[in-house]
């Protein structure tokens, strides 16, 4: 008898996770590595957040608390949600999770069954098939190409909608493109997804707030409110809040499939850390000026990445609208040959022969589900990005 589950078989390991660790070993090895792989802001916690974390830990809030998080947090949502997105919740329809990534998976155990598919746009955040295939669904990948802006169209929706669709997942801004879905353009999908009684959206806000040019927000359930009761709309602190250590995700849906969320986290984690949803509400509810600066040197960071990539022979890059990443196609590199004579067939090589040779991690393409692409994270220093983008350019110069 294996030891080990098969449904491990299923799944592969986090390729984000994988490269970053890998960076780290080369640099304690002494290799002087630049990490582009990791998806984790370089600012610090805000300090009224980190404030609000000592009055608790002093006022000795560091007990179990409610296992779908503390009603004053939950309250904080509600509030959010509606203020930021016009929507309207009770702290009943609020769960609280460690980190966005268990909100996720809660919702796809608690509500996937045999056969059920889950509808994934390609690039997608890792995670997402590998989440579904865990829960015993089966992931259905629609490529999404540059030229619709890497996003799901409703026509496309339209094609690979079944009688076994239950869910349909929506990241925007994305990752790993950083591309955002307008209001027109979520209004079109609702419209495909009214015709189908047995699909329900599931929508990962985790970068709602990390903007571009004035581009204005909108999630799925605020520009089709009559499917709020089939939306889950997924959030948290990491991202916008700078926050990723502190794992709080939180997500507003129909009241029966919290519940359902509730259970599974009552028999796996159970509540989360008490002292960060102290510090979550405080960052919820608070002021966001610490953004503006945030965002001023993530948006000089993104005109200077996406820039310099248009500029090396074989890279083109979209201008991204959200996140903090870039996704540039490396098309005009594959069948180029290292100074060992290598050939570089696919944008897994191109990102090993990266490291290598330029000292520079990133993410293949493949690993988010369209090649031949890398995924490059910009929420690092300018100088870093600067010599990061030196060394990519140099090695590029060097192939055949």
């Amino acid at each position: 008898m294996p030891f080990i589950s098969d449904n491990l078989n299923r799944i592969k390991p986090s390729a984000t996770m994988v490269i970053t660790a890998k960076a780290a070993q080369l640099k304690r090895e002494g290799k002087k590595v630049i990490g582009l792989s990791s998806g984790e802001p370089d600012f610090d916690t805000p300090e009224h957040v980190k404030e609000a974390a000592i009055i608790a830990i002093n006022k000795g809030y560091t007990k179990y608390t409610n296992i779908e998080g503390i009603p004053e947090l939950r309250q904080s949502i509600v509030e959010k949600f509606k203020n930021d997105n016009n929507l309207d919740y009770t702290i009943n329809d609020i769960i609280v999770g460690t980190g966005g990534k268990q909100i996720l998976y809660n919702a796809l155990v608690s509500s996937l069954n045999e056969n059920d598919e889950v509808i994934i746009p390609a690039p997608y955040w890792v995670s997402y098939p590998d989440m579904t295939l865990l829960a015993g669904g089966k992931p259905i990948i629609v490529n999404c190409s540059s030229e619709t802006d890497f996003k799901l169209t409703a026509n496309a929706l339209e094609k690979v909608i079944t009688k076994n669709s239950k869910w349909l997942i929506l990241n925007s801004p994305s990752n790993p493109t950083g591309s955002c879905y307008s209001q027109e353009e979520l209004d079109d999908i609702a419209r495909v997804v009214r015709k189908h009684d047995n699909l329900h959206v599931m929508t990962d806000d985790i970068y709602e707030y990390i903007l571009y040019d004035n581009y204005k927000f909108f999630t799925f359930a605020q520009v089709a409110p009559d499917l709020k009761d089939r939306t889950l709309t997924v959030n948290g602190v990491s991202k916008s809040y700078c926050m990723t250590g502190w794992r709080i995700g939180y997500a507003a849906g129909p009241e029966k499939l919290i519940k359902a969320m509730i259970k599974i986290q009552g028999q796996s984690t159970s509540n989360p850390s008490s002292i960060s949803q102290y510090a979550a509400m405080a960052g919820i509810s608070g002021s966001k000026d610490f953004l503006i600066p945030c965002l001023q040197a993530f948006d000089e960071r993104r005109h200077y990445v996406v820039n310099k990539l248009n500029s090396i022979p074989g890279i083109s890059c979209i201008m991204p609208k959200g996140a903090f990443y870039a996704y540039p196609n490396v098309e005009g590199l594959l069948g180029k040959k290292t100074k060992d004579g290598k050939i570089l067939d696919n944008d897994t090589n191109i990102v090993e022969w990266l490291l290598d040779a330029a000292e520079v991690a990133a993410v293949p393409g493949a690993a988010f589900g369209l090649e031949p692409y890398f995924r490059v994270s910009y929420a690092t220093s300018l100088e870093l990005l600067k010599e990061a983008m030196s060394r990519i350019e140099k090695a590029v110069l060097s192939l055949t």
